[in-house]
């Protein structure tokens, strides 16, 4: 098993791109099974998750072709299997996304109930609610989710709780169907409006995106299209928050900062120099000490739970308290037990962590538990004082794209050892 080593205390500084967003990506590539023209896709992230996607699409008869430029085209015409396996999912929550394409365009789909990281309950109630509102025919019996309909149709649907896959699934099943549909409460991250774009450009009827109500109405067929995935938001405030806990000095470029508001006035907050353009961000902390930042995770616009760990870990050695309250996943705080290995001072109450910042971390041998934990654990490494060992990698290949070589790229001391 793969392990990272990092010898920590150098300061980074440098100039980096941002790759595609997986979170984007995902429920794009499930969005091409909605049409039987060719889709040629461009800034598409090499990740175990991707081609865990891909791999899916193929098995379902999908053709798929990379070009001498890694852009990538897909050819859904000829789909002959409507069933996406455990097997090929079991590692992958956004599988699901698969589930509303497959149905609205084919009237059927066999879906393995997903898997991914062990950060708390992720039901599939809202997919399957939605799906059922629009006129599916849905049972749930040995791990697999069996819907069926002649035709969908538009309806109203509410969800209780902010669901960015389940946004994602009935605005993509609602493309084909009967009529309008309207999603109240709709999530409104940025790759939820990446994919409206990108299924508008297909040909789609969508309208009020990155509003909490979105409405759909319905086409009989889709089209081809050529399009730029979104860049990784996430990614670029991980390498931010990077920069700012060994006060270095990094710039990031193809990167919208409108869709990191909320990361950069907490690194504004923790003391960082922030400068923006429209497809750039800068950050400097002219060699200070970051100083402590309360965090509450909500849904977009609020504080991304996807940079809660490695918030955690800046805080852990700022100067002064910090409240870090996680709202929406129950079971995201496993980092914090690695960090403690590493001396932090930090005490868990529920939701909530109450972080102390102490002089310096100290390098130990830590375990990865899941994607975000993971680049919470090399941010720590970072700023802490000898060699640590990462183990269970695995994870942070799911959604970084040659993390160790980026940051090396800007003055890290990383590398990538087996066994």
């Amino acid at each position: 098993m793969e392990k990272l080593k990092i010898i920590g205390g150098e300061r980074l500084s440098g100039e980096l791109v941002v790759s595609g967003a997986k979170n984007a990506a995902l429920p794009i590539l499930a969005g091409s099974l909605l049409t039987s023209k060719i889709v040629s896709l461009k800034n598409i992230p090499q990740l175990n998750d991707i081609a865990t996607m891909l791999t899916l699409l193929q098995s379902m008869g999908v053709k798929v072709l990379f070009d001498e430029k890694m852009n990538l085209q897909l050819d859904a015409a000829s789909i002959d299997t409507f069933c996406a396996p455990y097997d090929l999912v079991k590692t992958m929550r956004a599988s699901i996304l698969v589930l509303g394409p497959l149905l609205s365009r084919f009237g059927q789909a066999k879906v393995s109930l997903p898997g991914g990281c062990a950060i708390g309950a992720r039901p599939v109630n809202f997919h399957v609610q939605g799906l059922k509102a629009m006129g599916a025919n849905i049972s749930v019996a040995d791990g697999y989710i069996n819907a069926s309909a002649d035709k969908l149709h538009g309806a109203i649907i509410e969800f209780s709780k902010v669901s960015v896959t389940g946004t994602q699934n009935i605005m993509m099943a609602a493309t084909l169907a009967d009529g309008k549909t309207v999603i109240k409460n709709a999530a409104r991250e940025p790759e939820v409006i990446d994919l409206a774009n990108f299924l508008n450009n297909l040909g789609a009827k969508i309208t009020d995106v990155g509003n909490d109500q979105i409405t759909i109405i319905g086409v009989d067929s889709l089209q081809g299209s050529n399009y730029e995935i979104l860049s990784d938001r996430i990614e670029a405030g991980t390498y931010l928050v990077a920069a700012a806990i060994t006060r270095g000095k990094i710039k990031l470029k193809k990167i919208n900062p409108n869709n990191l508001e909320a990361v950069i006035l907490k690194l504004v907050e923790a003391g960082a120099i922030i400068e923006v353009g429209d497809d750039w961000i800068s950050l400097d902390m002219q060699g200070k000490k970051p100083k402590s930042v309360d965090i509450k995770t909500l849904p977009h616009p609020g504080f991304p739970t996807d940079m809660q760990a490695q918030f955690c870990a800046l805080n852990s050695v700022a100067s002064g308290l910090a409240v870090v309250e996680e709202t929406i996943f129950e079971n995201r705080f496993q980092h914090i037990n690695e960090l403690h290995r590493m001396g932090a001072s930090i005490e868990i109450d529920g939701k909530i962590a109450k972080i102390k910042g102490i002089k310096q971390l100290t390098a130990a041998p830590v375990m990865a538990t899941d994607l975000r934990a993971s680049a919470g654990l090399i941010i720590a490494a970072l700023a802490a004082k000898g060699e640590t060992i990462i183990d269970r990698i695995y994870h942070i290949d799911r959604g970084y794209e040659r993390i160790e070589e980026k940051l090396n790229q800007l003055g890290a001391s990383i590398t990538r050892e087996s066994g």
